[in-house]
């Protein structure tokens, strides 16, 4: 960062009338450059009392000054972080209050760049803001990548939000400062998509917003970056296509190439990929509760890199490498719309992401009351030679289906992406839903099996009664021939749904570590799927589990060796086999066991 000025010449270049033509052109040259840079007020510096000005965009991309009384400076609020007390005041402000989308706007002392506005009081009557000191952001351009962490998920749900730190707070006195809130643009979402999801966004310090923006029409040329100043406002661009999101700040300071913006987190994932795009104000909406800037993104300007607690940080004149969504939507096997979008590839956001686009997407066409059914089948590509995760499940119910469909495609995702492979890059999804006004569910009511006793290569025959509402019922049979040399002895077998089913091996998936992204992704896709019965023939005999492989009642050797091996899982029963039952788009649950006697 430059802080001479051309005073800090040498005599001789202070003087160009004594040196050569060519010289002057140089000396001017350097002095443009000079004034270009912004000096710093370092926070040691800033005292109570003292007066600035701030910038910000009001309307349209007119960067306008609003006025800054420094009232005090809050110290080690955080690790080795401070923030500046002002009282805000010009422009809008008496009205609306400090707006969300002010979010990084700069704060100049004497000219010289102290902080960004970040901070604000909830139901202030006054615009009493909170600045983050320049020197706290221009760190996050620097920060280093964290070593990538096993995810605190399982396949079989979770609240994806909770992957996310909560809002930023500060204790001033008696009183609350908080992030302001960032406000999110969503478009082509379903107001009862958006409203699901409130909450959660929320407590993240993002506010939902329908309906007040550009959405999808972000021109995709690349901007001219002498359109972007400190003040400018930006949109994160999270989602683009039949469906948008798009999260509003200001920016603090460019620095060649590099932009520092918000001057607080956004989501706090550290390094990252997000495009941003230029954005102009439409209007200012006054709240009692917050007020907030309605914005527009124009054209694309580059790469958010690393998203930290203080700060963002992005590079111009890059493109950000985004993945592509298609969602299809069917009735009874009838196409009845479909979806096109591009998502960021991020293995935090991704998953959230995709969940809410897929719940928007039934609920734009789907009733969300009364019996319903949905098939959800497709597969997520990865990047190089990884094997694609294949989704096929089944969810009926008379309420909150949607919740249960969109959540079963982003949580194997997220279990996925956030196992510890910086390999797994998401390349492509494909998604089809399909809906019944029915709720198809049954349960496992009977299992019957003939004969009772049996004799090595002899047939057991194993019926399965399937009961569901108003009557209903369906018979399926499997046969099972027992190996020529069998041990005389009971066997077991218990015809269960997929989730009864998938206990054991997802022990071992949760517990276990995978050696491969090909690995991980394999054990994934072995999970069973809701829409079918499966048979599992076992015996009461020791069993061991290895890289989500079953080692059924192996020599007293190898049960030696096995016991002690940190990654192999003993179990009380040994599978033999395991058969399928299909019924068809239908939700399959209960478990019912039977035993069968081996004679010599």
């Amino acid at each position: 960062m430059l802080k001479w000025q051309v005073g800090d010449l040498p005599h001789s270049l202070r003087y160009p009338r004594i040196v050569k033509p060519r010289i002057v052109a140089v000396v001017l040259a350097l002095a443009a450059v000079a004034s270009a840079q912004t000096a710093l007020m370092p926070l040691q510096s800033v005292k109570a009392g003292m007066r600035g000005v701030g910038k910000t965009v009001f309307s349209g991309n007119n960067i306008e000054e609003f006025q800054v009384e420094i009232l005090g400076v809050l110290e080690n609020i955080g690790p080795k972080q401070s923030l500046i007390l002002a009282r805000l005041s010009g422009g809008p402000l008496a009205k609306t209050g400090v707006l969300q989308g002010m979010s990084g706007s700069p704060v100049y002392i004497d000219g010289k760049l102290a902080g960004a506005v970040a901070m604000a009081f909830p139901f202030s009557t006054e615009p009493i803001a909170g600045i983050r000191p320049i020197e706290e952001m221009l760190r996050v351009g620097s920060a280093p990548g964290p070593a990538l962490q096993r995810a605190a998920l399982s396949p079989a749900g979770a609240d994806l939000s909770r992957l996310f730190p909560q809002r930023e707070e500060v204790l001033a006195g008696d009183a609350r400062m908080i992030d302001i809130a960032t406000p999110v643009s969503f478009g082509g979402f379903t107001r009862a998509a958006i409203e699901r999801f409130a909450p959660q966004l929320r407590s993240l310090g993002l506010e939902p917003r329908q309906g007040v923006s550009g959405g999808g029409r972000v021109s995709p040329r690349m901007g001219d970056r002498a359109a972007l100043k400190p003040g400018s406002m930006i949109s994160v661009q999270l989602m683009t296509g039949d469906m948008s999101i798009g999260a509003d700040g200001t920016v603090t300071a460019i620095e060649g190439d590099m932009v520092y913006a918000f001057g607080h987190r956004f989501l706090a994932i550290g390094p990252t990929g997000l495009p941003f795009a230029r954005s102009e104000v439409m209007t200012l909406l006054p709240n009692l509760n917050s007020s907030f800037k309605i914005s527009s993104p124009r054209e694309l300007m580059g790469v958010i890199r690393q998203d930290r607690n203080t700060a963002i940080a992005g590079e111009l004149g890059k493109r950000a490498e985004l993945s592509p969504v298609n969602i299809t939507v069917a009735r009874a096997g009838r196409k009845v719309d479909g979806y096109q979008m591009e998502i960021v590839n991020d293995r935090y956001l991704t998953p959230f992401l995709m969940q809410m686009a897929l719940y928007s997407a039934i609920d734009s066409t789907e009733r969300t009351l009364g019996a319903a059914s949905y098939a959800v089948r497709g597969q997520i590509e990865f990047q190089g030679s990884v094997a694609p995760l294949k989704l096929n499940n089944v969810f009926a119910g008379d309420a909150n289906a949607a919740i249960q469909v969109s959540l079963s495609a982003a949580i194997p995702l997220a279990y996925v992406l956030q196992s510890g492979f910086q390999a797994l890059d998401v390349k492509r999804v494909d998604l089809q839903i399909d809906s019944f006004d029915e709720k198809k569910l049954m349960q496992i009511d009977q299992v019957i099996v003939s004969p009772r006793e049996v004799r090595p290569g002899g047939k057991v025959e194993v019926t399965a009664v399937l009961a569901g509402e108003n009557g209903a019922e369906l018979t399926r049979k499997v046969t099972y021939t027992v190996p020529v040399g069998a041990e005389a002895g009971p066997l077991y077998f218990t015809v269960a749904d997929g989730m009864s089913t998938n206990v054991a091996e997802f022990r071992q998936i949760a517990l276990g570590s995978p050696k491969s992204p090909e690995q991980l992704v394999t054990a994934v896709n072995k999970l069973r799927t809701n829409n079918k019965a499966y048979v599992r023939v076992w015996r009461a005999e020791p069993d061991f589990q290895m890289d989500a492989d079953d080692l059924p009642d192996p020599p007293p050797s190898a049960a030696l060796i096995l016991a002690t091996s940190p990654g192999a899982l003993q179990t009380r029963n040994s599978k033999v086999t395991e058969l399928e039952i299909t019924a068809g788009d239908i939700v399959i649950s209960g478990s019912k066991t039977v035993q069968v006697d081996v004679k010599e």
